[in-house]
């Protein structure tokens, strides 16, 4: 397990990038749906939402955390089959991770991160966004560097 530091900017930054997210939708909902079927059942969704969000399966909490997967059926199983789609798994995901940074705030938050959790994707995300603008920050020096050398080299020519 590691640690990062979040706040909702890097939460929100993560939602925003369209492609990034619709693939990690798509990447979770594969990894839940082990029989391969595009439906989620509640033991399905129970069986692997609780390492999406990282929520503990504290048997103490056992009734809150049924009443919370009848919430979620109430609330996006639209068609009422008793199944959670592709469509409603990604409602669900975007609705889940878009009230993270209301809770969160914009101030930074230690968080434990778990291997295959939305926020371990999050932080990913981030870090590999930072090492992106990091190389194109580094080339932006070096065209700058360049073209001050030519106008220096310019300046001497013309002297």
């Amino acid at each position: 397990m590691s640690v990062a530091m979040v706040n909702s900017s890097t939460i929100m930054g993560f939602i925003q990038d369209t492609k990034k997210f619709n693939n990690c939708i798509n990447e979770c909902f594969e990894m839940l749906d082990i029989d391969g079927n595009g439906k989620l059942s509640r033991e399905l969704l129970y069986g692997g939402l609780h390492k999406l969000l990282s929520l503990e399966n504290n048997t103490n909490l056992e009734e809150e955390i049924n009443n919370l997967y009848e919430v979620i059926f109430k609330r996006f199983d639209k068609d009422e089959k008793g199944f959670i789609d592709r469509m409603e798994f990604e409602s669900l995901i975007r609705e889940l991770m878009l009230a993270m940074p209301r809770g969160i705030g914009g101030l930074p938050v230690l968080v434990a991160l778990e291997e295959h959790s939305l926020i371990m994707k999050v932080v990913q995300h981030e870090v590999a966004s930072l090492k992106e603008g990091s190389r194109k920050n580094k080339r932006k020096r070096q065209k700058n560097a360049l073209r001050d050398i030519c106008h220096c080299c310019h300046k001497l020519e013309t002297s």
